[in-house]
């Protein structure tokens, strides 16, 4: 393919025969009659393009068809040059240049009554598209220009090479038909490479499309992307230029790596499952073993009181002393054991959050509301301990670093969704902050809820507002 089928026979004519001085005089190169001539001509003649056109060559500059017919076979093929080849005959006084050129698989012979610019002119734009040329081979991938065939799918007008290369058709075979294309598309992909044709056609958008092909004689898929511009002709047709590209290494290592990404889901989500499990496991040895050990200690304790005040011993009072030590030792036995495993988790997750936040404000004085429009919210263990965490991790967050006079804690059940959010007024968090390589606590929150399938944000409330400050946690669930 020449740079004339990329411009288009349009632009030739346009560019060469009316922009320049001299006669030119363009052929179709198999019956010799005449399809345009220049400007110059129809002036000097005082003829009409229709008018020109019925008369024959010879008539304008006297050289019969037998002459042009035995200087065409001197002519090379325009496929098969690489400079521009030209014959030239002398007819009187004057010199006449005759080049065989090709646009749309079809010869024209371009014949050249001049002072030379002209040939100048065709020389320079020939240099231009073997410039071209060598770009584009050097590139990777396949450029292309196609327009629409009457059944809405691709013709291809120009082809740069790489064709084989990348698709395993021959170039001159997609020339003739883009059924070869076609057929080693994806049956789902070609169907979506049809629609966004179909959009960038009415919308005169770029065509952006990536898809799957099957290499029959490698037996073997590749992923191609394709990337074409859409122009409209002064006729009204459109013509996309554009570009394909072997995209199957990057969609490899996309696919590996979030393949990458679930296997570390389904680790992290195994981690916390094994975690909670030895938690509740050391929660319930806490509390039966050691609760029992300290009851009985408190039992024997009371007894030995008991006994001491009848006699008004001096060991009364170191003994009511370990009695209070018992005591504050239970307390805290039952401390670890609730941050372990929660037992109000066994009453559901909207009374174990209720709970939270009752806690929360108990220890902290900080004003704290619950919102519910459930009473009740059916979740699995592991999503009931995933959000009870996550509230738990948030809420320790505010009280070290928010600030908040207030914090509101909802757990709604939206559609197909349970979604919980915490609310605080405080002042807010940085974007930094959230990427900092210490935040584990909302590293882990988001782990916790991509383990199970669910959505986690994290949002500072405008800073420079009277009304609106703060941050919001909001935790999304399908049940």
């Amino acid at each position: 393919m020449t740079l004339f089928d990329i411009l288009g026979n349009e632009y030739i004519l346009k560019s060469i025969i009316f922009a320049t001085t001299d006669e030119l005089y363009l052929l179709d190169a198999e019956s010799l009659a005449v399809i345009q001539v220049s400007e110059q001509v129809l002036t000097q003649k005082k003829l009409t393009l229709n008018e020109a056109q019925a008369q024959t060559l010879e008539t304008f500059l006297g050289v019969s068809q037998s002459d042009l017919r035995a200087c065409l076979k001197a002519l090379p093929k325009p496929n098969a040059r690489k400079d521009l080849n030209h014959v030239v005959i002398s007819v009187g006084d004057l010199d006449l240049r005759m080049i065989l050129l090709q646009a749309s698989s079809k010869d024209y012979l371009l014949i050249i009554k001049d002072s030379g610019a002209t040939y100048k002119t065709l020389e320079a734009l020939i240099e231009s598209e073997a410039l071209f040329e060598a770009m584009v081979d050097a590139a990777p991938g396949m450029f292309f220009q196609f327009m629409l065939d009457p059944q809405g799918e691709m013709h291809f007008v120009y082809l740069s090479g790489g064709s084989k290369q990348l698709l395993g058709i021959d170039q001159e075979d997609l020339y003739k038909d883009s059924k070869p294309f076609y057929s080693i598309l994806n049956i789902r992909d070609h169907t979506n490479l049809n629609k966004k044709i179909k959009a960038s056609n009415a919308e005169k958008t770029v065509l952006d499309w990536e898809g799957r092909v099957w290499i029959d004689g490698w037996q073997d898929i590749k992923w191609i992307n394709l990337r074409a511009t859409p122009r409209v002709l002064t006729n009204g047709d459109t013509i996309w230029s554009g570009i394909m590209i072997n995209i199957t290494q990057s969609k490899k290592e996309k696919f590996e790596m979030e393949q990458s990404r679930r296997n570390l889901a389904e680790l992290t989500a195994h981690i916390n499952s094994i975690r909670e499990d030895e938690r509740k496991k050391v929660a319930r040895e806490i509390h039966d073993d050691l609760g029992g050990n300290l009851t009985a200690i408190k039992m024997g304790l009371a007894t030995v009181i008991d006994r001491l005040k009848a006699e008004s011993n001096d060991l009364l009072g170191p003994m009511q002393h370990l009695l209070t030590v018992v005591d504050c030792t239970f307390d805290t036995v039952h401390k670890i054991s609730g941050n372990l495993r929660p037992n109000i988790l066994d009453l559901g997750i909207v009374d174990a959050l209720e709970w939270q936040v009752k806690e929360f404000q108990k220890q902290l004085g900080i004003t704290t509301l619950f919102k519910t429009n459930r009473s009740d919210i059916a979740l699995s263990s592991n999503q009931s301990m995933a959000l009870f965490r996550i509230c738990q991790e948030a809420m320790s967050n505010i009280a070290k670093y928010a600030k908040a006079t207030e914090v509101i804690v909802d757990i709604s059940v939206v559609g197909n969704d349970a979604v919980m959010m915490i609310c605080d007024n405080g002042v807010g968090i940085n974007a930094n902050d959230q990427l900092k390589a210490n935040s584990f606590g909302l590293r882990g929150m988001q782990e916790r809820m991509a383990a199970i399938h669910g959505q986690f944000s994290i949002t500072a409330l405008n800073k420079n507002s009277s009304t609106a400050k703060g941050t919001v946690i909001t935790v999304k669930l399908p049940i």
